[in-house]
């Protein structure tokens, strides 16, 4: 390993080291914040939920409009499923720590179709093949070993996440093929070009949330955590 890819580590390792000290210290300081059994860290919940609102109307959104308006669907689609044949490497590995072997093998011809078949992940043929796509990260692996949830936290730019699911990030980074691209330019265009996609993605949702929810907090908080046990329950099938 050269100096320049040792710097690229230590730089990705602290990040995600300091969301997870965030997320530490604010279970550890906000615990007697608020009276909700269910969320202990509400108070500190509610701040960062605002900040990465406002973030989010402030830059995302816009952004994510701009992207859908000017990009064709079809280029959209080709994002889509480019960065998605990515993360299913990922899900496979964590398929396979979680004991999936059915699902594990689906994943893996998943990856091998897609990026054969379909010109580097661009055309999702497995779909079309009814190859069903999982999603799977180490949070969800932790969770399925038994490890607790913890306290609820939100997590700045990031969003809903756990104390388990938050210990977790270090390793889905260092999971994530698209980390180890060069050279370093390309890399991180790539993210920002997925961020904006994955924002883009959630533009109708989020107008929904808005009409819809009297307390968007509350709702966001409930339908991550319903979700995020379902994940864990069903994968323990």
């Amino acid at each position: 390993m050269n100096n320049k890819t040792r710097i690229e580590a230590r730089m990705t390792t602290g990040f995600t080291t300091r969301v997870a000290a965030l997320a530490m210290a604010a279970a550890l300081a906000g615990c007697a914040s608020t009276n909700n059994p269910n969320d202990p860290l509400e108070g500190f919940n509610r701040a960062m939920f605002s900040f990465n609102d406002t973030v989010d109307r402030a830059a995302l959104k816009p952004i994510a409009q701009g992207y859908e308006k000017v990009t064709p669907s079809f280029v959209q689609t080709g994002i889509g499923n480019f960065f998605g044949n990515i993360g299913d490497i990922w899900t496979f590995v964590n398929q396979l720590l979680q004991g999936n072997g059915a699902n594990a093998g689906s994943d893996f011809m998943r990856v091998a179709v897609n990026s054969t078949f379909g010109l580097g992940g661009l055309l999702d043929v497995s779909s079309e093949a009814r190859l069903p796509k999982h999603k799977a990260d180490f949070g969800q692996t932790l969770g399925v070993w038994g490890i607790g949830s913890g306290p609820y936290v939100v997590l700045p730019v990031l969003g809903p996440s756990t104390v388990r699911d938050t210990v977790a990030l270090p390793v889905d980074t260092y999971g994530d093929v698209w980390r180890y691209k060069r050279p370093v330019g390309w890399r991180n265009v790539g993210y920002g070009v997925r961020l904006i996609d994955r924002r883009a993605q959630l533009l109708n949702a989020g107008d929904l949330l808005d009409d819809a929810a009297l307390d968007k907090y509350q709702f966001v908080r409930d339908a991550y955590m319903q979700r995020r046990q379902s994940q864990i329950d069903n994968a323990k099938q």
